[in-house]
């Protein structure tokens, strides 16, 4: 594993991330190579359209990004992201995944993908990093 040694060590650091915590969002995996956290939708994600929000759906591939990013080094803090909202979600939950596509000396480039339970894709954001 990276900087944590086990998927609770993780947990325990990021509880303090209140936002995404209070959002709903958990951590489900955490690897070397990135990370994969859930999210199950209610009235609180919801617009006045009765949409998921983009901000619920930002804030879902951000904690993920800062899981996958901060599990190589910490911290690391998003310097620049490139988000492209694909289609509305239809199911009930959302994940996101990020991965490392590449890890320099001062900065990182991560790919967030995220899906609902229906299986359509909902949005693919590319996130720089620096390493602080």
């Amino acid at each position: 594993m990276g900087t944590f040694k086990n998927l609770e060590e993780a947990r325990t650091f990021f509880s303090g991330d209140r936002y995404a915590l209070e959002s709903g969002i958990t951590l489900e995996e955490l690897t070397e190579e990135g990370s994969v956290c859930s999210c199950r939708l209610s009235e609180h994600h919801r617009n006045a359209e009765g949409g998921v929000m983009g901000g619920a759906i930002f804030t879902l591939m951000d904690f993920c990004f800062a899981t996958a990013s901060s599990n190589r080094h910490r911290p690391t803090v998003a310097q620049q992201v490139s988000l492209n909202y694909l289609s509305a979600p239809k199911g009930s939950r959302l994940t996101a995944k990020a991965r490392c596509r590449k890890d320099g000396h001062t900065s990182c480039v991560y790919q967030v993908d995220v899906t609902d339970d229906a299986g359509r894709d909902v949005a693919q954001a590319v996130f720089t990093g620096f390493k602080l």
